[in-house]
């Protein structure tokens, strides 16, 4: 060779020999990717060398060419040799830095458990599902049409006084009760409907042991053609005796501006009568207001408040316990 291949391949000698050495000290694999770049990329030192190729004759080109390739070979194989090695270490530091001592003690966190008023609503909902109902929700920001009127109160009905129902300043209110999702289910759906409403309620009420203004309800209804005040009375019977167990009930005459008949129902728990909801014949107004035939269709309705039954369950005094949040109250549940 003359001296200009000499030249050429003293320079790809002197970039392996380079190459070499600062492959293996590269510390990490972003180094090692800067290394590959500089070394082999289109614009890095080999490709430099490369492109002087033009100035050789015809028979040096291939001597030449052929020891390229295996300084490129060479550098190529300690890039892949040390990206192994950089990987290796890598994982293990992950591995080493994510390792569980099994044998350190686990950090004890206490299961909590359902609240009292959420296993008697989920106990109630049970009982009405086992017997063939659907359950259904309904808004708490009401308006008074579904709130009241479609629900055959009157325009001067006490229960619309502010002294009863809390009014919003856009004109809706908070739903005084479940009864409402009886008017938005039948809307949307044809006879025969079966369904059972849990929800949250709200009262202009003075809280004290019995009473809240924040309360939660469960109101059932049914419509079908044939359904009769005996339909009513026969399911009330086996939810109670479900929940309560084989205890005396009996009805007493009352007035709600949706059913008619209407009655209170009360059980005789720890020998004295409790009332624990009421119920009627829905009323035929109520079944026009959602485009039902009440020379076809009737049905009955009942709603109940989950405090009151969770009171009986569990014998608690005051209601105003189920919403302080003391867990030496809920920890007995």
């Amino acid at each position: 060779m003359t001296d200009q291949p000499s030249n050429l391949v003293t320079q790809l000698e002197t970039l392996r020999q380079e190459a070499q050495s600062a492959i293996a000290a590269a510390d990490c694999l972003e180094r090692l990717e800067e290394l590959r770049v500089a070394y082999l990329g289109k614009k890095g030192q080999l490709s430099a060398i490369m492109r002087q190729m033009g100035q050789l004759s015809s028979e040096e080109r291939p001597q030449f060419g052929a020891i390229a390739n295996t300084v490129k070979e060479a550098v190529q194989a300690n890039l892949e040799d040390r990206r192994t090695k950089l990987q290796a270490a890598r994982l293990q530091a992950k591995l080493e830095s994510e390792t569980i001592d099994v044998t350190m003690p686990g950090v004890f966190r206490p299961l909590g458990h359902a609240h009292p008023l959420n296993s008697t609503t989920d106990r109630i909902i049970d009982i009405f599902v086992g017997l063939g109902y659907t359950v259904a929700t309904g808004p708490e920001i009401e308006t008074d049409y579904y709130n009241f009127e479609a629900l055959n109160f009157l325009p001067d009905h006490p229960a619309r006084d502010m002294q009863d129902t809390l009014y919003l300043p856009d004109g809706n209110l908070l739903r005084t009760h479940t009864s409402n999702g009886q008017i938005h289910y039948m809307e949307d759906n044809e006879p025969p409907v079966r369904i059972v409403v849990p929800g949250r309620c709200y009262r202009r009420d003075t809280v004290d042991a019995t009473h809240a203004a924040v309360f939660h309800q469960i109101e059932f209804f049914a419509v079908d053609e044939g359904i009769t005040f005996t339909d009513l009375k026969g399911t009330i019977q086996i939810f109670l005796q479900e929940m309560f167990g084989d205890v005396p009930i009996r009805f007493r005459a009352s007035y709600f501006p949706f059913t008619e008949p209407s009655a209170e129902v009360d059980v005789q728990w720890k020998g004295r009568w409790l009332e624990v909801m009421g119920c009627g014949a829905i009323d035929p107004n109520v079944l026009k207001a959602v485009g039902y035939d009440p020379e076809v269709y009737t049905g009955f309705a009942a709603g109940m408040g989950v405090e009151r039954l969770a009171m009986v369950l569990h014998q608690i005094d005051d209601i105003r316990r189920f919403y302080s949040s003391d867990l030496r109250f809920l920890r007995q549940f």
